[in-house]
């Protein structure tokens, strides 16, 4: 008989930002098939999700990977049902309104943080370390920081089978990226949980923890977000300057609605400055780092098939709520009068 231990790992009730918990279940001649994952209970009194009296809450299992860091291990996403099995109010990922026409691909910034001096890698205590500029895609110990464990972390993803994409040191010190891309909008939000599980799980052998906060450091240094490509069939084949406006369009009405689930704090990231719009205004342009919206030059150069990239998500936002947000704007564009 063998033994495999299995990660159930779900999203807290605590608002407005979720975090992330785990527990292990032990199961005989496991078949490493997502169907044979049982649904699992959990005290939701202890993560604000259910009252003491009546404290149960379910995990159903949505997605399984292979744990690269156990032997006989696995990773189990879950979504947060009641005891009835209606989805938790906690439960994003059920409210995404997407049959796989969506793909999402997630740039995911984030700070490592030096778990005894409190600041990002490559910051002094008492003092900064020289301006930005150099650490963007650096080389060297001078500039660049933390690259064992980030190389680490990419290795564990891949290893896990999440469709990781790549890495890059970002524009502040000790700042990092990954990115991830998923062919269905639920699937995108899975694999962003997964990586930040296995991000978050790797800093308790470095001795960092990781900053999600859209702006840890405070001054003249770039913030974090998680921009979200983003495109469904319309998108990638239409041919059509006019669809792709439509499409932008549709996001201007809404501005509030999107940023009201684009993760908190992020009014201190869109400034309007540091590569961001205002987050009272809404723009989009070709190439514009500085819009709400890029439109990616690829898409344009392949005649009007392609992306879009909406660069408002904060590095701390759920990508679950994110999603669902996105496709419910794009759905809602009406496209008639320009394809007609």
């Amino acid at each position: 008989m063998s033994k495999a231990k299995l990660e159930y790992i779900w999203l807290d009730g605590y608002k407005p930002t979720a975090n992330l918990r785990s527990k292990t279940k032990v199961e005989d001649d496991f078949s490493g098939k997502l169907e044979d994952c049982p649904v699992w209970s959990f005290d939701g009194s202890s993560t604000k999700q259910a009252e003491g009296g009546s404290s149960d809450c379910l995990l159903k299992p949505v997605a399984i990977y292979p744990d690269p860091t156990r032997r006989n291990g696995y990773i189990v996403m879950t979504e947060v049902l009641n005891a009835d099995g209606t989805p938790h109010e906690s439960n994003a990922r059920a409210t995404i309104d997407d049959d796989g026409d969506f793909w999402f691909g997630f740039e995911q910034e984030y700070f490592i943080m030096d778990k005894n001096t409190q600041l990002p890698l490559g910051f002094p205590v008492g003092g900064y370390p020289g301006p930005q500029g150099m650490y963007y895609c650096s080389v060297g110990g001078r500039n660049t920081h933390g690259r064992d464990f980030v190389e680490e972390h990419a290795d564990l993803c891949i290893d896990a089978g999440l469709n990781f994409e790549g890495i890059n040191q970002e524009v502040a010190s000790g700042q990092w990226e990954f990115q991830l891309f998923s062919k269905g909008a639920k699937k995108a939000g899975d694999e962003i949980w997964v990586a930040r599980y296995l991000l978050d799980r790797l800093t308790e052998k470095y001795g960092y923890y990781i900053e999600y906060h859209p702006k840890p450091v405070k001054g003249d240094w770039n913030g974090s977000g998680m921009h979200a490509n983003f495109s469904n069939e319309v998108l990638r084949t239409c041919g059509s300057k006019e669809v792709y406006e439509t499409i932008c369009e549709a996001f201007r009405p809404v501005t509030k609605e999107h940023i009201a689930v684009y993760g908190e704090f992020n009014d201190q990231r869109l400034t309007g400055e540091h590569e961001t719009q205002s987050i009272n205004e809404f723009s989009y342009g070709i190439s514009d780092r500085g819009a709400s919206i890029r439109i990616p030059i690829i898409t344009v150069e392949n005649g009007w098939k392609g992306w879009l990239e909406d660069r408002r998500p904060a590095s701390n936002g759920d990508p679950y709520k994110i999603a669902a947000r996105i496709v419910k704007t794009v759905k809602t564009a009406d496209i008639s009068a320009v394809t007609a």
